[in-house]
């Protein structure tokens, strides 16, 4: 797991007047190494951007342009995967690089921010932001302070990849696809499961949108959520046989505790779901 994650401030509305950079490197997912500068911006400062990170012209002082830093950042940045939370700063750092002619490194981006909202539900479509992340991960940070906002968006990346398994490979495949990759889907009314809800959980043999297409044939609902209208919950072979407790997914528990309140779910193995689906042709 090896990756550069990059945070900066601006002086002003301009992407370009960088006033501080801050960078962190991991190495087999270990942090190896850090870095941070302030940036004379060669431009104003606008007190909105001062109430934010509290950086203005006396701090950037004798600090070095952006001229006279390509070479640390192509050192940290060429050729290298870099990870940043939402565009802006990538957008900053090619701004920046194009004001004074500089060539930009070849990067590899990732935004963690699209991460983060693949992995927990609860930013899939708000409260996305570093801070609110951060937050609900109680990774404690200095907001704003851009050595501080690189290793919180690295941190959240390296959270990602413990839970979902998914490495930097397989997360700069994912951030590509939907939010939910099942979707949501309506079901072939002519099916003989026209008006049933159903939700896939764990490992299946065979990809979700395959399951799901056949699901939708077969006239179900495809959902991505265990809830009250569920009706069907298809479990992979391997996850049904799995002890009791926690190790079953949290879509299988809560669809437990629904047919304990009373709720009409049939739970399934997937080996049973798909020969329904081949009796039912």
């Amino acid at each position: 797991m090896n990756f550069v994650a990059i945070d900066v401030e601006t002086a002003n509305a301009d992407l370009a007047s960088i006033c501080q950079i801050g960078l962190v490197r991991y190495k087999d997912g270990v942090l190896s190494d850090e870095w941070k500068s302030y940036v004379d911006p060669e431009d104003y400062f606008d007190g909105t951007n001062i109430s934010i990170h509290g950086i203005d012209e006396t701090v950037v002082k004798g600090s070095p342009r952006m001229p006279e830093l390509t070479d640390t950042l192509y050192s940290y940045l060429n050729g290298t995967v870099v990870v940043c939370h939402t565009h802006f700063d990538r957008v900053a750092l090619h701004q920046a690089f194009r004001r004074y002619g500089i060539a930009v490194p070849v990067i590899t981006w990732l935004d963690s921010a699209r991460v983060a909202r693949r992995v927990w539900n609860e930013c899939a479509s708000k409260g996305y932001g570093l801070y609110d992340v951060c937050k609900m991960l109680s990774f404690e940070f200095k907001h704003h302070d851009a050595l501080e906002d690189a290793k919180a968006a690295a941190h959240i990346l390296v959270t990602a990849i413990s839970k979902s398994g998914l490495g930097i490979d397989g997360w700069l495949k994912r951030v590509r696809q939907p939010i939910d990759p099942l979707g949501s889907r309506e079901g072939n009314p002519d099916g003989p499961f026209y008006g049933d809800v159903l939700v896939f959980t764990g490992a299946l043999e065979v990809p979700r949108r395959v399951a799901a297409d056949l699901a939708a044939a077969l006239g179900c609902s495809v959902s991505s959520g265990v809830t009250k209208r569920t009706t069907m919950l298809v479990v992979g072979d391997q996850d049904i046989r799995k002890l009791a407790g926690h190790e079953k997914s949290s879509k299988h528990r809560k669809a437990e505790r629904l047919i304990e309140d009373g709720s009409p779910i049939r739970i399934l193995r997937e080996s049973d779901f798909k020969e329904l689906a081949r009796m039912a042709d």
